[in-house]
């Protein structure tokens, strides 16, 4: 019976500016990456988020990012390796404080948006990120995309590297997501979204937005939580990957 992990961004809504509906995705998903405040997220609503999180038996991680409130770390920063081994360690710190608070711990890392983008191909800011992880805890594993220089350089230093898939994003030939600046980047029609991870699931495979079929084994798929509809697209997909026999199980 084919096992994959659901994870989905959350934690993001910042003051008075909300985003997602978190405990509804909870319903879905079996992992949550928590924004750590350097992209979204104020201490209230992470702290909220890891109880949240708890109590509906979801495994929490850290959701790292450029230091990019403005931009919601989708832009890329010009910073040193140091500035960002740095950035990722503070962020680590602060959301464990938040998590074990809840009665919880961080259980693994993903990057947010444009540093999870950028290093796919940077090797000085796969190498700070990836250092960064292993410094706060070498036994958490770090979700990339497949194909990343970062997995290569988890590998390297011991530690886990998990490959993923986007449910609602389109995949260039490449195998890599085709720019949010793109009008096509995002997928709304649930029923397309969960055909496509069901043959993920069960195929081990993608279909490009030109029609490439890419050969994809990933042990988690991404549902996002802030776009249109994204409460209801979750469900879909996991009553679809049950449906097929996927077990929807966290990889931690």
């Amino acid at each position: 019976m084919p096992v994959i992990d659901l994870n989905s961004d959350v934690g993001e809504s910042f003051g008075n500016w909300k985003m997602g509906d978190d405990a509804a995705v909870f319903e879905s998903v079996s992992s949550a990456n928590v924004a750590c405040g350097f992209h979204a997220g104020d201490p209230s609503t992470i702290a909220q988020t890891c109880r949240d999180a708890v109590a509906a038996g979801v495994t929490i991680g850290a959701h790292v990012a450029y230091r990019d409130l403005a931009g919601f770390g989708r832009r890329f920063l010009d910073c040193s390796y140091t500035e960002l081994h740095d950035d990722v360690l503070y962020q680590l710190g602060a959301l464990q404080a938040m998590a074990r608070a809840a009665g919880g711990e961080i259980k693994y890392v993903k990057p947010h948006g444009a540093l999870y983008n950028t290093i796919v191909r940077h090797e000085v800011h796969a190498q700070a990120v990836i250092d960064a992880i292993r410094t706060f805890n070498k036994d958490l594993p770090v979700l990339l995309l497949p194909g990343a220089v970062a997995l290569d350089k988890a590998a390297d230093a011991g530690l886990r590297g998990v490959a993923e898939a986007f449910a609602d994003r389109n995949y260039n030939p490449d195998g890599t997501l085709v720019s949010r600046r793109e009008a096509n980047a995002v997928i709304h029609d649930a029923d397309q979204v969960t055909a496509n991870m069901v043959r993920l699931a069960t195929e081990g495979t993608i279909t490009a937005l030109d029609g490439t079929v890419i050969p994809m084994n990933a042990a988690s798929i991404c549902v996002h939580g802030d776009t249109p509809g994204a409460v209801a697209m979750a469900r879909a997909v996991r009553t679809g990957l049950e449906n097929a026999g996927v077990t929807i199980q966290s990889f931690v």
